[in-house]
């Protein structure tokens, strides 16, 4: 008989489904049923604490975001028209709410980990990684992932944060954002910048002023799988090693697998799982086992699920360190 695990959190409904672009925008609102339906044929959903979304308040999305921007979201959520960066990210009627919430269930994951009331956590619909303080960028409103690490500064006093992104485009939101900040690991592997979304993440991007070297862009070209990204595994796990952080957070976007129809990465959801299953090995060996993983893109649905799925396995399945 299976058992909910207290160890796993899974946040699942539909104010974060409904995140999503109309008119057959490659970013709908299927994403979260393609993830469940999966978890629910292997049997995950009764291995996980399900958790409902959370509203994110408005000072929280002040914690990353200007004032102007909070603002123009919430009125073109109200009409419904326009752009919220410069073509990629359209205003739908609810989006500002659809946004909080990936936002706010993104917070109350982290909080659940720092509180003990979970170990890790996934929220499949976040990780909305180009979001900038001033704009949207990328399909991605919010930038949940910012908020997140300026949350865990301002109530928990946590310091070192390892920030680690397979997603196929690079975190450029998130980077540019903590690029002097030496306290956050960065490590992103993603699909050489000069052939994808948003053309940023160069190997030279190290970070700047006392951040110089806190900063890992490893960019592959397309066509890359496996082979390649293993061999570039072990320079990313010592990189992060060095660093002791005090949290984890994974963005495991599914567009990095082979079969996606915006990018040109051929890694596999096997390789995703196996990603989450280092990362929580690492976490635990420091001592406090936490990690977030944020589901970040992905626009082949069955990708999703079989990705995604092999995240929350190896969540669950990862072994708790011997107190």
């Amino acid at each position: 008989m299976s058992t909910v695990s207290p160890v796993v959190s899974v946040t699942i409904g539909p104010e974060i489904a409904g995140y999503g672009f109309p008119d057959g925008h490659p970013f709908g609102t299927f994403r979260m049923g393609a993830y469940w339906d999966e978890a629910q044929v292997q049997g995950l959903d009764r291995q996980v604490r399900v958790d409902r979304p959370v509203l994110a308040l408005e000072e929280e999305l002040l914690r990353f975001h200007t004032p102007e921007y909070v603002r123009k979201v919430r009125e073109q959520s109200v009409s419904g028209a326009g752009y919220l960066d410069y073509g990629d990210t359209p205003a739908y009627r609810g989006v500002y709410e659809a946004a909080a919430h990936v936002v706010g269930s993104a917070l109350a994951a982290m909080r659940s980990i720092m509180s003990g009331g979970c170990r890790r956590a996934f929220v499949p619909i976040a990780g909305l990684h180009h979001a900038r303080p001033e704009r949207a960028g990328g399909f991605c409103v919010f930038n949940d992932i910012g908020v997140v690490i300026r949350s865990l500064r301002q109530e928990y006093d946590i310091r070192r944060v390892a920030y680690i992104d397979i997603d196929a485009h690079h975190g450029d939101g998130v980077f540019y954002a903590f690029e002097t900040d030496p306290d956050v690991r960065f490590l992103d592997y993603h699909q050489d910048g000069r052939t994808l979304y948003p053309g940023t993440g160069d190997a030279s991007e190290s970070g700047e002023g006392a951040a110089l070297g806190t900063k890992l862009n490893v960019p592959m070209p397309p066509g890359a799988g496996d082979v390649h990204f293993m061999q570039r595994w072990p320079q990313g796990i010592r990189f992060l090693q060095e660093a002791e952080p005090e949290f984890f957070i994974l963005q495991c976007g599914a567009d990095s697998i082979a079969g996606d129809p915006l990018t040109q990465l051929r890694l596999s959801a096997t390789l995703h799982g196996q990603v989450a299953a280092r990362l929580v090995t690492m976490a635990e060996e420091l001592g406090h086992g936490r990690l977030l993983a944020v589901g970040g893109g992905g626009y082949n649905p069955h990708n999703i699920g079989k990705g995604w799925c092999a995240v929350t396995s190896a969540l669950i399945r990862t072994p708790m360190a011997q107190e």
